[in-house]
């Protein structure tokens, strides 16, 4: 579909060019003859870009551009006007124009200027989506007394720079815990950086976490600024930390007793301002007989300690997560919103679970897949039971 324009001027011969000129690039052509004709069409149309005249009876394009800042912040509005000054271009800008074009423009300049507006908007767009998208995998979904109660320690817990342990089996929402005590920190303006233990080679892990100088071994041909200095002023989160290395178990500590830590080849010790959070499906304690994990590590990460049920101990939450994931899966998939019956949902409810919430998520997945517009118990037992 072609993207559409609206051309705000009161003279008409400025108009009818402008219009002539879009259409043959072809783009679609609205037109106002004066400012308050063009607002009344802004808040009533959703336009891809907006040129609008300066000086305009009724109302002038100072004040439309205000109020379509007010009413479409995303779309790109361009003033054009042959009573221009400096001033009144860098005004324009400040309140929210993408550029300034005096009159008569250059057209080759007023067209890269409307290309690279619509570009832009495309960007904003789909960086707003995405972030939504990405929040809203990130929801604490359910409402049972085990995930009322992370809720409300996680409200006690996150304003403080306290450190965490999140324990609990795999795929239960560990890292869901973790974002979100980083989101309602007053580190929540900083970074948050995921290091997974278990996928770092033993050999790395240290300069994974610490950084390395130029030539400090065979590979390192730059420097490398590690995970704690890219957290600086935020949140550096180590899952799996069970599975940490007993020789970076020993610098980890140090980091975490002095708020220092030293690069890999490295003599110059660097002050880092960092909240740690860790999680694990292991029993650190048991790993701790067995030696394999420090028990004054393990006492500086368990400051506080969240554990996060598995999803058989919060079936309750179940049917709440499963018209999450409906709703989530479908929009991803850009299919009509499907519909499960109660008698599917009853058996979701009872299935065992042993992947937790990641398993529910890809089984809802397959479900929307293979299912017509409803899904029923039957589908439940075909494509699930039987797999």
């Amino acid at each position: 579909m072609a993207q559409s324009i609206l051309v705000i001027d009161d003279e008409r011969a400025i108009r009818k060019a402008l219009n002539e000129i879009l259409t043959f690039e072809g783009y679609t052509v609205d037109e106002a003859a004066d400012g308050a004709e063009g607002a009344k069409k802004i808040k009533e149309g959703n336009y891809d870009c907006i040129l609008c005249d300066v000086k305009m009876p009724k109302m002038d394009g100072m004040e439309v551009l205000q109020l379509s800042k007010q009413e479409k912040p995303d779309t790109p509005f361009i003033v054009i006007s042959g009573h221009g000054t400096i001033e009144t271009a860098v005004d324009a800008v400040k309140k929210g124009a993408y550029d300034y074009i005096s009159k008569p423009p250059d057209l080759n300049r007023l067209l890269i200027t409307i290309r690279n507006a619509m570009d832009k908007k495309s960007l904003v767009v789909e960086t707003k989506q995405l972030r939504k998208r990405i929040s809203r995998g990130y929801e604490m979904i359910g409402s049972s007394d085990p995930m009322m109660r992370i809720q409300e320690t996680i409200a006690k817990v996150a304003p403080t720079d306290a450190r965490v342990l999140i324990t609990g089996e795999n795929g239960v929402g560990k890292e869901l815990v973790a974002r979100k005590i980083h989101e309602l920190s007053n580190r929540a303006a900083g970074p948050l950086i995921e290091v997974n233990c278990a996928a770092i080679p033993s050999e790395l892990i240290e300069s994974e976490l610490f950084g390395h100088e130029k030539g400090s071994f065979t590979s390192a041909i730059k420097q490398r600024i590690g995970k704690f200095e890219q957290a600086n002023g935020g949140t550096l989160f180590l899952d799996e930390i069970g599975d940490m290395h007993l020789d970076a178990q020993a610098k980890m500590l140090r980091a975490l007793q002095e708020g220092k830590i030293t690069r890999v080849g490295g003599e110059k010790e660097i002050k880092v301002d960092v909240r740690v959070l860790a999680a694990t499906n292991k029993n650190l304690m048991e790993e701790v007989e067995a030696k394999k994990f420090r028990m004054d590590l393990y006492h500086r990460l368990s400051v506080i300690l969240i554990q996060v049920p598995s999803l058989n101990a919060r079936r309750d939450d179940i049917p709440a997560l499963i018209e999450h994931f409906m709703k989530d899966i479908c929009e991803e998939y850009k299919q009509p919103q499907k519909v499960i019956e109660k008698a599917a949902i009853e058996s979701l409810k009872a299935h065992n679970w042993t992947g937790n919430i990641r398993e529910l998520r890809n089984v809802v997945e397959r479900l929307i897949i293979l299912s017509d517009k409803e899904i029923t118990k039957k589908d439940f037992e075909t494509y699930i039971l039987l797999r």
